[in-house]
Order: C-alpha cells, then sequence, then structure tokens
C-alpha cells in the first residue's frame, strides 16, 4: 500500500507541532527527494518522511544530499537512516582518506574532491583546494555528505533526473554517477595543472627569460596534495569494479570505465610530479649558469682596475730616484700605458665571452 507524498500545508503544519523537523537538520539539507522507477516524485520531503515513504510503498529509494552538517545534524540523520557510528564519525571529523567500507547492506565510499583555483603563473598562491564528499548507498536510501565549497551535486542530481533509465537502477546508479563527477573534476584539474606546467616549463627554457623557482616549488606542493586526495581512490573504485562487488553486472561495468579514468588522472599526477622535479633541477642549473657568469663578469672588472691600481700604487710610493719620476713626458705615458693594458683586457674578455 502507497501513500501519496505530504502537500506543503501538511508540511507547515509539521513544522508546528514536530520539534523533530525543528531541529538544524533542515539547514544541512541541501536536497531531499524520492524516487520511484527513475522518477522523482513530486512534493517535499523531510528525510524521515522520504524513508516512510519508500519503505510503505517497498519500492524506489530516497537521495539525500547534505552540506557540512555538525555532529547534532549528522547525528538525526545517522538515527533514521541506521547509519553505522564508525562511518558517522567520519562523516563528521571529514579529512578522511579516500577509502570503502561496508556495514551490513550499507556501502560508504569516502572520496576528495578537488578544485582548480585560477591565478598568476609566477605568483605564489594556492592552485588547489580540496574537500570531501562521503556516501552512504543502501538498497533503499543514499546519502551523500559533501564538505568543502565546491563540487556541488545539484548539476549531477538533473542529469540523472532526465535518465530515469538510468536512475531506476537504484542507488547504486547515484553512486556511480557521484564517483564519475568527482573523477571527472579530477581530469578537469590535472588538465589545467597541466597547463600551469607547460607555462612553467617554456618559462624555465626560455633564454634570458627570468624564473623564480618559489612558483615551481609551490606547484609541486599542490601536486602532491592532489595526489594525496586522488591517488588513494583508484583501490575502492577497483574493489567497486570487482566480480564479487554487491552490485549489479551494468553498475559494475560503469565503475570499471571509471576506474579507467582514475587511473589516467593517477598517470597524469605521476608524470606532473616526475616533470616538476626536472624542472627544480633545471631552474637550479640556470640560477648556478647566471651565476657563474656574474662572477666571471665581476672577476674581469676587478681585474681590469687592478692595473691602474698597481702603477698608481707604485708612483705613489713618493721615492725621489723613481724612473721617469722626473720627465716632462713620464705622466702622460704612465696614463697611456694603463689604457693600453686596460683596453687590451676588456677586448680579450670581450672575445672569451667575460664580459
Amino acid at each position: 500500500m502507497s501513500s501519496s507524498p505530504p502537500s506543503s500545508g501538511d508540511l507547515d503544519r509539521t513544522d508546528s507541532v514536530s520539534p523533530r523537523f525543528n531541529v538544524p537538520t533542515a539547514r544541512a539539507i541541501v536536497d531531499c527527494a524520492v524516487y520511484v522507477q527513475g522518477r522523482r516524485l513530486p512534493g517535499r520531503y523531510t528525510h524521515e518522511s522520504a524513508l516512510a515513504e519508500v519503505r510503505a510503498r517497498g519500492e524506489g529509494f530516497v537521495w539525500v544530499g547534505l552540506h557540512d552538517p555538525d555532529p547534532e545534524q549528522m547525528a538525526d540523520i545517522a538515527a533514521t537512516f541506521a547509519l553505522h557510528p564508525l562511518a558517522v564519525e567520519d562523516a563528521v571529523t571529514g579529512r578522511q582518506r579516500p577509502k570503502l567500507d561496508r556495514y551490513d547492506d550499507t556501502l560508504v565510499l569516502v572520496m576528495r574532491t578537488v578544485a582548480y583555483v585560477e591565478h598568476e603563473l609566477h605568483t605564489v598562491s594556492e592552485i588547489v583546494v580540496t574537500g570531501e564528499m562521503l556516501v552512504f548507498a543502501a538498497p533503499d536510501f543514499l546519502v551523500a555528505v559533501r564538505h568543502g565549497e565546491h563540487s556541488g551535486l545539484a548539476g549531477l542530481r538533473r542529469e540523472l533526473e532526465a535518465d530515469p533509465v538510468r536512475l531506476a537502477l537504484g542507488p547504486a546508479a547515484v553512486l556511480h554517477g557521484i564517483a564519475d563527477f568527482v573523477v571527472d573534476s579530477y581530469l578537469d584539474v590535472a588538465q589545467s595543472v597541466g597547463d600551469d606546467i607547460d607555462q612553467m616549463e617554456e618559462a624555465v627554457f626560455s633564454p634570458g627569460r627570468p624564473m623564480a623557482i618559489e612558483p615551481i616549488y609551490q606547484l609541486k606542493r599542490e601536486v602532491v596534495e592532489m595526489r594525496r586526495a586522488v591517488v588513494p581512490l583508484g583501490v575502492p573504485l577497483q574493489t567497486l569494479a570487482k566480480p564479487d562487488a554487491p552490485l549489479s553486472k551494468e553498475i559494475r561495468r560503469y565503475f570499471r570505465d571509471v576506474a579507467d579514468h582514475h587511473t589516467v588522472v593517477a598517470e597524469r599526477i605521476h608524470d606532473f610530479d616526475e616533470t616538476l622535479s626536472a624542472l627544480v633541477s633545471a631552474a637550479l642549473g640556470k640560477v648556478a649558469v647566471q651565476q657563474n657568469t656574474d662572477m666571471r663578469k665581476i672577476s674581469a672588472m676587478v681585474a681590469i682596475a687592478a692595473v691602474p691600481t698597481m702603477i698608481a700604487g707604485i708612483y705613489g710610493m713618493n721615492f725621489d730616484h723613481m724612473p721617469e719620476l722626473r720627465q716632462v713626458w713620464g705622466y702622460p705615458l704612465v696614463l697611456a700605458i694603463m689604457v693600453t693594458i686596460c683596453t687590451g683586457l676588456v677586448v680579450a674578455f670581450r672575445r672569451n665571452h667575460w664580459l
């Protein structure tokens, strides 16, 4: 026996008499809907009334989206959906390593999200920001908990709602959609970071173009952070694609495709790390070459300045008996010798590219 969804008036009456609906949980819920045969049922639902609707019908599932819930809000959700306390603790604390857990018939997939921050190439700034997505998937509900200001799922929800055949596969299809959405964002961020690395590479190997090392170190640090967020997700995705995964054959095929895309991103991140290490070495080598060039110029200038200094020092000793000391042509002769020797040194240094 099925029941009709509550009307807005019913919800208003519920708000006035049910203290539970007035708890802050509603503020953490981005969207809550019931899906039957791949189609969203009309009407507004709380997370409690949505689950009651599904279980009264005996078909369909609930999809609840949460953003940065606090412990009290998450405890309310956990009580409604009977979530395991350990998984709930992970959802509240955040900053978890990507992993896949199973509690009875509930799968818990933890993913790290990444986003690219537009910036000036030669400035030291934050380039990649990370967040977290934790998904509880059971036969009759899916709860997605998001931490961070990026990677919203509103667009994904609209996309899945436009494809009832796919959504009719149940919460597993939504789980795949979220994983695919997160991995696709990895691809986009990797493309932007790759463009930054290409520009840095061009700057480092362009002759006569100064390049600070600090932005390279900064980008390398951001790539390390991205690697920590992205690479560990490979094992959970491979697990969900295995034949013994608690998913339908069709969904496992979808997860194999996501795992392949993730492998591409992981390989690109590994290449980024190696390229940046090479760029650091090349930039340091470029700095060393420039320093050697500067030292040669300084040495050449010192050598040129030493000649007149030496001659002037000798004739400044004020001895009475010195050659050419009382000759009329003595002073211009000494100046001419200084100019000749210094000019010869300048020509010699220029031929050897010291000046």
